[in-house]
C-alpha cells in the first residue's frame, strides 16, 4: 500500500472512504489505481500498469482494471491524461486513441468523471515525495518556493506547482512545445536540418523518447552515416555501453539541451522549491546524466548562475506518482465541485 500525506488545512478536504479509480495515462503506459481517503491521506489500494498500444481504447483498460484488479463497483474516476481537454474531448496527439469523457462515462457507468492533465498530476504528487527517495543532481537540500517538474517520455511534460496559503495552485504548461534553442555550434547544425522539414522545431522534437531517434538520425546524417539503431531503447542502450559513437553523442546532446531546458523553466517560474526530472526514458539513463553536461547547461545562464546554483534539481521515478497526484487533486477539489 502507497500512502501519500496531503498537508490539507483543517477543513478544506472532505473525506470519503469510498474507493474511486485514479489513472495516469501516458502516450506509451496508462498506469491505474483504485484509491480512497484515508486520514489525512490517500491509500493506493489495486494499481496496474498497461501498455496502451496494447488496447483499443481507454475504456477496454479502464474495463480490464475494474474486473480484474479493482474487483468492486466504482463510480467515480480522476483522470490525469496527457494533452488538454476540449470540448469534452482530449487533445493529444501522442496518444493510440481518442479520449472522449462522455463515451467514458457511458460505458463504465461513472458518475463523476474529473480530469487533469497527467504532468499536473505529477506535480500535485511530487509536493510529498521524501528527498531521500530522490536523486539530488544539483543545488541545495531543502528549497522552498514554486516547484517544477519536468518528464521526457513520449513526449515531453511539464508543469509547475505554485505554494499557496491554503493549498498549492498547479498549473499544466506546453513549455515542451517553445522554441528549441541550441548552446553550441553542433546543436545549431541540428536545429538547421530540423528545421529544413519544419519551420517550427520545438524542444519536444529531440527532448522525448521518439526525439532521441530523431536526434540520433539527423547525428548519423551529420556524419555521413546509415542509422544503426532504431529506437530510443536501442539508442540509450548503445550510448550506456560505449558501442556505437553516434549513439555516445546523440545522449550527450540529449543531456546538454535537458539542462538548457530545465534551467529556462527554473528561471521562467522562479523555482526555489527545486525542479523534478521523471518521465519514461531519464531514469533509464542515470548515471549518463550524472556525468554529462546536464548540470552546467542547467548553470550556464550568465548572470543568473548565482540564482540556479540555489535551485535543487532532483532526479525520480514515475512509478505511482500520477495517480497519487491525482487522487490527491480530486480530494482537495471535491468540496468545490
Amino acid at each position: 500500500m502507497v500512502e501519500l500525506v496531503r498537508h490539507a488545512q483543517p477543513g478544506a478536504v472532505s473525506v470519503n472512504d469510498t474507493p474511486f479509480l485514479a489513472a495516469d495515462v501516458g502516450g506509451t503506459h496508462a498506469r491505474i489505481g483504485l484509491v480512497k481517503a484515508s486520514g489525512s491521506g490517500v491509500s493506493v489500494l489495486a494499481y496496474r500498469k498497461y501498455a496502451c498500444a496494447d488496447y483499443p481504447d481507454l475504456i477496454a483498460i479502464l474495463r480490464h482494471f475494474l474486473d480484474h484488479e479493482a474487483k468492486a463497483k466504482v463510480d467515480r474516476c480522476a483522470l490525469a491524461v496527457a494533452g488538454y481537454l476540449m470540448d469534452g474531448v482530449v487533445i493529444n496527439y501522442n496518444l493510440p486513441w481518442k479520449v472522449v469523457m462522455q463515451d467514458l462515462r457511458d460505458a463504465l457507468g461513472f458518475r463523476e468523471l474529473s480530469f487533469i492533465n497527467d504532468f499536473e498530476a505529477v506535480a500535485h504528487g511530487a509536493r510529498f515525495i521524501e528527498p531521500g527517495k530522490t536523486l539530488l543532481l544539483t543545488g541545495p537540500e531543502i528549497g522552498n518556493g514554486p516547484i517544477v517538474v519536468v518528464g521526457p517520455g513520449t513526449g515531453l511534460g511539464s508543469a509547475v506547482c505554485i505554494p499557496g496559503k491554503k493549498r498549492a495552485t498547479v498549473l499544466a504548461t506546453e513549455a515542451g512545445q517553445t522554441s528549441l534553442a541550441p548552446g553550441t555550434a553542433r546543436e545549431r547544425e541540428v536545429l538547421s536540418r530540423l528545421a529544413q522539414d519544419d519551420d517550427y522545431v520545438s524542444y519536444e522534437r529531440v527532448l522525448c523518447g521518439p526525439g532521441l531517434k530523431t536526434l540520433y538520425g539527423v547525428l548519423s546524417a551529420m556524419r555521413e552515416r546509415k542509422p544503426a539503431l532504431d529506437s530510443p531503447e536501442t539508442i540509450t542502450a548503445a550510448a550506456l555501453a560505449g558501442s556505437d559513437a553516434v549513439a555516445v553523442e546523440t545522449l550527450h546532446m540529449f543531456c546538454a539541451l535537458l539542462g538548457s531546458f530545465v534551467g529556462n523553466l527554473a528561471m521562467l517560474y522562479s523555482a526555489k522549491g527545486g525542479v523534478y526530472l521523471t518521465g519514461g526514458i531519464v531514469p533509464g539513463m542515470r548515471d549518463f546524466l550524472v556525468k554529462s553536461q546536464f548540470v552546467e547547461r542547467f548553470l550556464h545562464k550568465g548572470r543568473m548562475r548565482p540564482f540556479l546554483e540555489r535551485v535543487p534539481v532532483r532526479l525520480m521515478e514515475h512509478g505511482q506518482l500520477g495517480v497519487i497526484g491525482a487522487a490527491g487533486w480530486c480530494l482537495d477539489n471535491q468540496d468545490e465541485r
